[in-house]
This record gives structure tokens, C-alpha cells and sequence, in this order.
């Protein structure tokens, strides 16, 4: 080792809170890269593994493909699993207590089938033949038909089909009945004779409405015919944004009419095949990593700069003493080295122990939590651990890097008296007279010293800038991302939905099932459509937009009025929801009504989700109706309707309809009023239920509704869109207090490190006599200096870093920019609260210390 680096190994053992306060910067930088790519790779995982324990690990089905086709299929290049799927049709099922499932659907599985699709056996083992097969426990436990393993059953099976219906009936359309009984016939086709080798839980392909008990076969692609047709259901050997392009080339070479892909699974993959929600997942993972980056950069950089005089007067001393250019220029990027050497393995261990701990916390909260059956494991990937050391690396050459290149250019007398650092003319470091006549002469000397220091100062206020910007970015790109997602769901708030057919339940009887043990929560409803001529003033931005490309020049717009009645309840608790006034609805003379001005749809024109107002009104207007009569086919005027409230809420069981349609809600007892006779056919009951146990409540009301009488059991559909939120809000949350402390160790190493470096100056202070309470005084005026000072540079860039990622997601998505002014708020308390606590806390220490140990520090 030779002398110059000798001399470097002994200065920064010399400035050993120095060295340490470096290191302490590069390692808070180097963590927060590694934890942040760490949890968003660990989340993708989590719910990649998710969807495949839900829906099975597949990529991309062709339908209805024949021998000749399989076999092309089995020998692409990108085909790396092969399942062969068939429905082989429904059968009888004998004695079935649930007069709603009378079938069994026999499914046929090639063997890599089991393993591909979440088939969970719960006693026997799976088909080895194909004259063996497994039966859903269901058919035990919900039609009370109890098979046994061993046993030998014949099954006749066929297909559903209607009278005057073309189409077969499929296993996710319900029993076909009317006021008679059953009306759908099955169609026997075949017949076979099985042995029973296994018990299944009910697969996730099985609607809880399917008239039908899943029954699961092999079959033995080898031993199909030619005139067989099946699904070829492949897992693809890598998995890129081509994948879209490369399938649909196989299906037009080999003629295949009908493809699917496991879109769900795909996309957490980041492979999707609409291009604009590709550019815009580009688009957001740049913005947010650039932000990121920038602020590991900065943490870095400022750990060194905000001592540089300290190093630039070590590299004047060698300079004195004969060192050359390339010696300092060596010593610099060999102090580099050691630090880095220390500080990015302690970064990264450090972030993926922090990560980890993390994982151990949110996984006792979200274990079994709507049936949520993975868990968070942390995933390290190669380029997280290669973006962490490059930036890092990069980030610590730069920092050493300027300070030498500027000693270089100065003499080393005044690298080593520091006076490009220290401004002392008049003209720099004059302050206002207001100052010391408002907060005093210590907080006069508080920005003088600022002044006459300015790069120490900048360094600070720099740190807290990128603290802010980080906070904010981040969690708005979060509640965008949030936002996003409920978009894209369908927004179910119900777990069953009871369609009554006119005349099959009166109210009472429809109140009474209410009652039923189980049920939580419920709202009778009564629908019906009528229309209203709106004026152009009204139309919502998307109407005005469509009509201009219809080039359509009328001043008004025939509006869908959807009229729901809410049982009385269930009005009253929506109007406390909203918040309206109970007394607007009271008067029966006049219709008065809550409108749902805020809708959200999917707009399959122009290929995005859109949250947009659905009218321009304000309450007290009146909605003009009409309905068509029949005999003339022209619109006649039937009732005002007048608009007492609006609201962005939505009652349980009501879905928003698209742009030029108006959700309307009124007391079913004014519905009742407004309902004529021409247009009463067209009034629609539902029962919608919220349960403790929806698959026992579907039970107790298919034994109590008539056959006529549609019990539709959604819940699982509920739970999985409610599952993805609440995963979604698990890793935002966790990305939001990973940025929210890294911000805080930031500014606290920033704040304290700059105190250390002023012992001298407070040593002066106090020589010439500033007491305690000046030096509160001063220390709280530099904190509310540094906090507005960072907040004036902070929040206008947090506002273009915000407006950027709002930009990129107009793509697939149309909502109104979100301002965070609750993080908004946090952020300017928390900035004044964490900058006088770290100030006061470094003061403390120092005013322990002897005057005259600080006089003659020469390093900290």
C-alpha cells in the first residue's frame, strides 16, 4: 500500500464520525433501492402464486382443436407444458337433495392437467385410467348423495339443451325453469361405466349457481380419434410481450377459430396485449424508478458533501506536501472504494433484513384473510442486486470524484484555510432588519451562517427537498395504482343476488327471507327504466365528446333513467351514508330523488376505464321523463323527478351504468306512485344479501323460493376482487412507511451530521456569551428556515413529479387528478416537527462540551 493511500486509511480513521456518517448516508441509499425492488418483486410473486392457486398455471387455451392440431401445438417452440381439457357432458344425478344441481359435469384432464389446475384432494388419489374418476365432496355433503371409493357407476351423459334455445347450456348457466318445473331436457349421448378412485373439493371453475357437481376424468391424448375435438390448454416456455403475437400466429397457421389467455396471470408477468397498458406500465415503472433513483443519489452524494471541506482540506495538505493530481485523484476514489466495500453489502443485507421482518409482520395480518392462501416471501433478483451496487458505485465516484477535481484547481493554502467555502463579504451574508427585529440577533446570526456557508446549507435544504418529493411521489403513485385497480373490478358489494320473477314473491314473503340466520346485511330493490331528454348544457365531457364524432347536431340527449325503489331500511341507511338531509324525502306530493352523479365504466371504444360525472346538474333541478307508447311509438311525458341530492356512493346490489344513463334512487313507496299501467311489465325485484356464511344462506333460500326464482351466489367473485385490494393496499402501505422512514433517516443523518460540523461555531457562541435560551431561539428559526425553504422547492416538484404519473395513466385510465392534500398536509407538519426534533436532539449533546475542546476542533 503506498503513503498517499496510507495517509487517506488514517484520515478517516481520524474523522471517525465523519467516516461513519458516510457510510450511514451509503447504506440508508443503498437499502432503499434494495428494499423497493425487493417489494415489488416479492409482490408480483405473491400474486402470480395467488392466481395460480386460484385459477392454475396456464397461459394460453385453443379451443376446440383436433388431433392434427393438438399435435402442431405439441411441437411448438414456445410450448413447455401440454393439457388436454374436454367437457365430456352432464349426467344424472340420482336422488340429489338440491333440486337445483340434479347433474353431474364430467370433466376429462390429461395427466399434467392435475398439476397445472388447483385440483385439492381431500381423500383417494387422482385417475390413473380412463375409466376412473374423482367426485366433488359436494355431492356428500350438498346433494346428500354419498358415493363411496371402489364403487362402479354408470353414467349416461349428454348435453342441456332448451326448447327454442340454440345453444347448449354450459355448466356456468343455471337450471333453466319456469312456472312448470324444469324446462331444459338433457340430450343422452354416451354412456359409461367408472370406477371412483378419489374425493376433490369443489373446484374454482364451479359457479356456486351451476346446476351441476363437478366429476373429474382422465384422458389420454394418444388415444383420441380423429373426429375428437378438445382444448389444448398450454404453458409456454418464456413468457414476453411477443407471447400475444406468437399464439395468434399458431391459431391462423393451424386454423384454429377461438383463443384464451390467462390474462389475470399474464399481467403480473407485465405482459399484456393492450399496447396502451403496456406503454403506460413502462411509463410509471420509469417515472417511479427515476425518482427513486434520484433520491438514492442524492442520500449518497449528501453524506459526502456535507463535509466536503473537511475532505478538501485533507487533499490541500497533500497537495503541500508535493502530492500530484493523480495521487489525489487516487486517494479520492481509494477512500471511495473502502467505503464502498463497507457500505453496500451492510445496504443490502440491511434492506432485505428490513424487507424481511416487514414480510414476518404483514403476514400474520393477511394470513386466511379472504382467502388469501399464499404468503409474502421475499424474491431476490439479480438485477436488483446489480441496480443497487451500479447505482451505489456510480453515485460514491461522483461524490468523491467533484471535491478532488475542484482541490486540484485551487491552491493548496486555500484548500487547507477553506476560503472557497466561507463567504465573509457584506453583500453575501446581509440580512434583512426585520429579522433581528422580529425573532431577535439569534436568529440574525442563524442566517448569516447560513449565508456565509452556503454549501453546507444547500446539502441541507437539499435532503429535505428529496425527503419531500419522495413521500409525495410515491404515495400518490400508490392511490393512483389503488385507484386503477378498483377501475378495472367490477365493483361487487353484494354476496347474493335473489332475481324474483313478477308475481313469485309478495313483499312480505321477500321480507321475511331477510331473517334467514346468516344474513348481515340486505336491500330489497324495484327497477325500471325510463328515459329523459337532457339539454347539451348537462352532458358530462364523454357525451359531448361522442357526439362531436357522430357529428350528431341535437341540443338534447335522450338520458337512460335505471329508477330503483329501496325498501325503507335500506333507503334511510343510504341517506344517512351520503350524508342528505331525511327531511327532503319525506314529502310524497313531489318525487324526490338522490342521483349517482359519479360513474365508472369501461369504455371498449377507446379502450380504457373511465370515472367521469354522468350529469352536470346541482340539486333542487328536475329531471323531465318520458316513456314510449306503444301504439303511437312516440315519447310521452310521465312524471319530474326533482334532484334533491348528489352522490358518488353506491347502494348495495346498484351498478353504475355507462355514459348517457342515470342511476336514480327513490323510496320503493314512491316507486310504487310512480308506476302506471303501461309500463309496470317492466318492473324488475331483486333481493340483494350480504351473509356470514353465503354458501349456507344460498341453501336456506333455494329451499324456501319458488322454481322460478334465480339465486345467484357471487360471494367468491366479491372476495377475490376485495382479495386483490387488499394485497394491492398491503404492498402500497408497506412502499409508503418503507419511503416515509428511509426519508426520516435521511434527514436525520443530514440534520445531525450538519450540528456536528458547526462545534466550533456554538463554541464561539458561547464564549461570548449566547445563553441556552438563545440557542433554542436560534436552533428553532434555522429549522422553520430549513422547513420552508425545502417546502418552497419541495412541494412544486412534487407537483410535477405527481401531474407526470397522472399523465402516464390517462392511457388505459380516465379519472380526475387526485390531489393529496392530506399527505400534502402531513408533510408540511411532519417537515417542521422532524427537523426541531433532530436539531434539538444534535444541540443537546453539544452543549455538554467544554468551550474550549470546540474551539480547537479540527475534525468531528
Amino acid at each position: 500500500m503506498n503513503i498517499v493511500n496510507k495517509l487517506t486509511i488514517r484520515h478517516l480513521r481520524k474523522n471517525r464520525r465523519r467516516t461513519l456518517i458516510t457510510i450511514i448516508g451509503v447504506i440508508i441509499s443503498v437499502a432503499m433501492i434494495m428494499a423497493v425492488s425487493t417489494l415489488a418483486v416479492s409482490f408480483l410473486d405473491l400474486m402470480k402464486r395467488q392466481s395460480i392457486a386460484s385459477n392454475g398455471e396456464w397461459h394460453v387455451q385453443y379451443s376446440d382443436v383436433t388431433k392434427e392440431q393438438l399435435e402442431t401445438i405439441a411441437k411448438e417452440e414456445s410450448t413447455s407444458k401440454l393439457v388436454v381439457s374436454r367437457d365430456r357432458g352432464y349426467a344424472k344425478l340420482a336422488n340429489s337433495q338440491n333440486k337445483n344441481k340434479p347433474y353431474l359435469f364430467v370433466k376429462e384432464l390429461s395427466e399434467p392437467g392435475f398439476e397445472q389446475f388447483p385440483i385439492e384432494l381431500s381423500e383417494g388419489r387422482l385417475p390413473q385410467a380412463a375409466n376412473e374418476i374423482v367426485i366433488s365432496e359436494e355431492i356428500k355433503n350438498d346433494a346428500g348423495v354419498n358415493y363411496r371409493i371402489g364403487q362402479k357407476v354408470t353414467l349416461d351423459f349428454g348435453k342441456r339443451v332448451v326448447e327454442g334455445y340454440d345453444d347448449q347450456l354450459r355448466q356456468n348457466d343455471p337450471l333453466a325453469k319456469d312456472e312448470n318445473g324444469v324446462k331444459e331436457e338433457l340430450v343422452i349421448e354416451d354412456s359409461q361405466t367408472f370406477t371412483i378412485v378419489g374425493v376433490i373439493k369443489r373446484p374454482i371453475w364451479e359457479s356456486t349457481w351451476s346446476p351441476a357437481y363437478t366429476v373429474i376424468n382422465l384422458i389420454e391424448p394418444n388415444l383420441l380419434s380423429n373426429d375428437d375435438v378438445v382444448d389444448a390448454v398450454v404453458v409456454v416456455d418464456k413468457i414476453n410481450r411477443s407471447l400475444y403475437k406468437t399464439v395468434e400466429q399458431v391459431a391462423s397457421e393451424n386454423k384454429i377459430e377461438t383463443i384464451k389467455f390467462n390474462k389475470e396471470l399474464l399481467r403480473f408477468y407485465g405482459v399484456t396485449d393492450n399496447d396502451e397498458l403496456q406503454r403506460t406500465l413502462y411509463s410509471l415503472a420509469c417515472i417511479i424508478m427515476v425518482v427513486i433513483v434520484i433520491g438514492s443519489v442524492s442520500l449518497i452524494y449528501n453524506a459526502f458533501a456535507i463535509s466536503v471541506s473537511e475532505r478538501a482540506r485533507h487533499l490541500g495538505m497533500l497537495s503541500s506536501v508535493g502530492a500530484t493530481r493523480k495521487q489525489k485523484r487516487d486517494s479520492v476514489f481509494f477512500e471511495g472504494a473502502i467505503i464502498a466495500l463497507i457500505s453496500i453489502p451492510i445496504g443490502i443485507v440491511a434492506g432485505l433484513g428490513g424487507i424481511a421482518v416487514t414480510f414476518l409482520f404483514i403476514n400474520s395480518l393477511i394470513e386466511g384473510a379472504l382467502g388469501v392462501t399464499e404468503k409474502l416471501e421475499v424474491v431476490v433478483t439479480p438485477l436488483s442486486l446489480l441496480l443497487a451496487c451500479v447505482v451505489s458505485l456510480l453515485t460514491i465516484f461522483i461524490s468523491t470524484f467533484l471535491p478532488a477535481r475542484k482541490a486540484s484547481k485551487i491552491a493548496a493554502i486555500d484548500a487547507i484555510r477553506q476560503t472557497q467555502d466561507i463567504k465573509l463579504s457584506g453583500r453575501t451574508v446581509k440580512t434583512s432588519k426585520l429579522v433581528r427585529t422580529i425573532f431577535g440577533i439569534e436568529a440574525e446570526i442563524g442566517l448569516k451562517n447560513m449565508k456565509r456557508n452556503k454549501r453546507r446549507y444547500k446539502a441541507t435544504v437539499f435532503s429535505l427537498v428529496i425527503s419531500i418529493v419522495l413521500y409525495l411521489s410515491v404515495s400518490f403513485f400508490t392511490s393512483n395504482i389503488s385507484k386503477s385497480a378498483q377501475l378495472s373490478q367490477d365493483g361487487i358489494n353484494f354476496d347474493i343476488q335473489v332475481e324474483v320473477n313478477e308475481n313469485d314473491l309478495t313483499n312480505e314473503e321477500l321480507q321475511s327471507l331477510t331473517g334467514l340466520t346468516g344474513i348481515t346485511d340486505y336491500s330489497i330493490q324495484k327497477k325500471m327504466q325510463l328515459m329523459a331528454p337532457i339539454k347539451k348544457e348537462a352532458w358530462p365531457k364523454e357525451l359531448h365528446d361522442i357526439m362531436e364524432n357522430e357529428q350528431s347536431q341535437g341540443d338534447t340527449y335522450d338520458f337512460v333513467i335505471n329508477l330503483y325503489g329501496l325498501d325503507e331500511s335500506s333507503f334511510q341507511r343510504y341517506v344517512e351514508q351520503i350524508g342528505a338531509n331525511k327531511n327532503d324525502f319525506e314529502d310524497n306530493s313531489t318525487i324526490n330523488a338522490i342521483v349517482i352523479d359519479e360513474i365508472k365504466y369501461q369504455d371498449y371504444r377507446l379502450g380504457k376505464f373511465v370515472e367521469t360525472k354522468a350529469i352536470e346538474m346541482t340539486p333542487g333541478e328536475v329531471l323531465d321523463t318520458v316513456v314510449m307508447d306503444d301504439d303511437s311509438e312516440e315519447e310521452v311525458s310521465h312524471q319530474q323527478i326533482k334532484l334533491a341530492a348528489l352522490t358518488d356512493q353506491v347502494p348495495m346490489g346498484i351498478m353504475t351504468s355507462g355514459v348517457g344513463a342515470l342511476e336514480v334512487i327513490v323510496r320503493e313507496e314512491v316507486l310504487e306512485q310512480i308506476i302506471k299501467e303501461d309500463v309496470s311489465d317492466s318492473v324488475q325485484t331483486n333481493l340483494f344479501i350480504n351473509s356470514s356464511d353465503p354458501m349456507e344462506t344460498q341453501k336456506a333460500l333455494e329451499a324456501q323460493v319458488s322454481t322460478t326464482t334465480y339465486v345467484y351466489n357471487v360471494s367468491l367473485q366479491k372476495q377475490k376482487e376485495e382479495q386483490f385490494i387488499m394485497l394491492l393496499s398491503v404492498f402500497t402501505y408497506g412502499f409508503i412507511a418503507l419511503i416515509s422512514l428511509i426519508s426520516v433517516a435521511n434527514i436525520f443523518n443530514t440534520i445531525s451530521t450538519s450540528i456536528s460540523l458547526r462545534k466550533r461555531e456554538f463554541a464561539m457562541l458561547k464564549s461570548v456569551g449566547m445563553t441556552p435560551k438563545g440557542f433554542n431561539k436560534l436552533i428553532n428559526y434555522e429549522s422553520v428556515f430549513y422547513g420552508v425553504k425545502a417546502l418552497l422547492y419541495g412541494l412544486p416538484i412534487s407537483a410535477v413529479v405527481m401531474a407526470l404519473i397522472h399523465w402516464s395513466l390517462q392511457g388505459p385510465f380516465s379519472y380526475g387528478l387526485m390531489v393529496p392534500w392530506m399527505n400534502i398536509v402531513y408533510v408540511i407538519i411532519a417537515i417542521f416537527i422532524i427537523v426541531s426534533s433532530v436539531m434539538l436532539y444534535s444541540i443537546r449533546k453539544i452543549k455538554k462540551e467544554n468551550i474550549i475542546d470546540g474551539l480547537i476542533q479540527e475534525n468531528i
